[in-house]
């Protein structure tokens, strides 16, 4: 995945009133970037999980903004943005994106009950699996809906890897704790047949394994250039990326991936 370097070019007029409080960059390339940066001199891991999701996701070619590097200046933090930040350090940014809807607890009946977009949202959950994502759940689904084109598209990844828990083995999601568990689920899922929707999961093995070679190839790549200022071990990096692409891991992530559509299913 090709990674844009960026830089700020006029002061930040925006802050976001989210977890991470990102903001708001207009960037060297005259577009703007929501961008999440380095609280402190201490590990980033947040930012490395960012940066890997953003990246594994792009070879799952799921729709996902697209992301860049961005070094933040000095001067072009406003005075009225009251947040600690490693100013050596560069952040991550996330293309802003037009035409789309955030999907809340409120807004998930727009999304059209169509088969594509269900299958989509498979996708996005299997990938959740994978990637051991804590973070897009029933109240929080971390994804966009692109109205005229009808897609999801995934944002935020600070939550993989178990919520950047980089010192322990990843543990597989339960049925609660994923997309799948959520009222889109029901929506997209309502009135479809259960031949239907396994027709699709089934479809979904080939492409799952598919896309794990993908991320497989990719690895040495994500390492080389993850950024040195975020004082995140290599190691543990390593260990992290390893772990994702053993058999065991990868073979588990899929049962249990079936088992809890199962239990969602049964549920409706």
């Amino acid at each position: 995945m090709f990674v844009s370097n960026l830089h700020s070019i006029k002061q930040i007029e925006k802050q976001y009133n989210t977890g991470e409080s990102p903001v708001l960059v207009v960037c060297s390339d005259k577009e703007s970037y929501i961008c999440k940066y380095m609280r402190s001199t201490s590990a980033a891991y947040k930012l490395v999980s960012e940066y890997i999701g953003a990246c594994m996701i792009s070879e799952w070619e799921i729709p996902s903004p697209m992301m860049a590097m961005v070094k933040i200046k000095a001067e072009h933090w406003s005075a009225g943005i009251i947040t600690t930040r490693n100013l050596s350090a560069p952040a991550i940014g996330y293309k802003k994106l037009d035409g789309v809807i955030d999907i809340t607890p409120t807004t998930y009946g727009l999304v059209n009950q169509s088969e594509d977009l269900l299958e989509q949202l498979l996708k996005i959950a299997l990938f959740d699996f994978w990637m051991a994502n804590e973070d897009r759940t029933y109240n929080n689904a971390n994804l966009l809906y692109e109205v005229q084109n009808e897609k999801l598209i995934s944002i935020d990844y600070g939550g993989i890897l178990n919520t950047s828990t980089f010192e322990f083995p990843m543990s597989q999601l339960t049925s609660t704790d994923t997309i799948l568990y959520a009222d889109l689920f029901r929506h997209l899922s309502q009135n479809k047949d259960s031949q239907c929707i396994w027709t699709i999961v089934n479809d979904l093995k080939t492409y799952y394994y598919n896309c794990i070679e993908q991320c497989s190839n990719c690895i040495e790549d994500i390492k080389g250039n993850i950024p040195k200022e975020w004082n995140v071990p290599i190691t543990l990096i390593e260990e992290k990326l390893t772990q994702l692409t053993n058999p065991i891991w990868v073979n588990g992530v899929w049962d249990n991936f079936v088992e809890c559509l199962k239990e969602n299913l049964k549920d409706e």
